[in-house]
């Protein structure tokens, strides 16, 4: 499942060949097993993610799904998700909890997605490398000897470890 794009996703979902449930315990399992080596995650919300895809299936069996419902992402650790650490890879906000959503973590959740965590980036978005996180450097996932490049580095370096199908990143730092 880890290789399919999010089209073929969606389509196993429509089609019941799978459900939200089980592909977001596929991708939690997915980053529980390899990221500590990549460090490409600052958060993980898995009881928000299973939450999320229970509400996605219950959502698809009533016939209320958008092509993204049910569909695992990840969040750049720049953008505010409510009730969840926003720390922006900076130990300034490494206990900030945004009290509301960014807009587009509004809108993919209105669209149904599940939040599978946070993932990591230059401090403040402001770097070409990956390397200034609080939380340490990310690594690249096809040789650790490696960074990932870009201010949105552990959302290429989770994509590419097949962590999660789609992340949001932002082009600010170099990304």
């Amino acid at each position: 499942m880890h290789t399919k794009t999010l089209k073929a996703l969606s389509d196993m979902l429509a089609s019941g060949e799978i459900s939200s449930q089980e592909l977001t315990q596929h991708f939690l399992d997915r980053i529980q097993q390899h990221d500590q080596q990549l460090n490409s995650f600052i958060t993980v919300t898995e009881e928000l993610a299973l939450e999320q895809a229970k509400a996605a299936d219950a959502s698809r069996a009533a016939g209320n799904a958008t092509a993204l419902t049910g569909i695992p992402i990840a969040q750049k650790d720049i953008f505010c998700t409510q009730g969840v650490r926003t720390s922006c890879a900076s130990k300034m906000l490494d206990n900030f909890e945004a009290p509301y959503n960014a807009t587009v973590v509004e809108k993919l959740n209105q669209a149904g997605t599940v939040c599978l965590g946070k993932t990591n980036m230059d401090e403040f978005a402001m770097g070409s490398s990956n390397e200034t996180s609080f939380y340490g450097p990310v690594k690249n996932p096809w040789n650790t000897d490696y960074v990932p490049g870009g201010s949105s580095g552990g959302s290429a370096a989770a994509v590419a470890a097949r962590l999660c199908p789609a992340p949001t990143g932002t082009d600010t730092g170099g990304s």
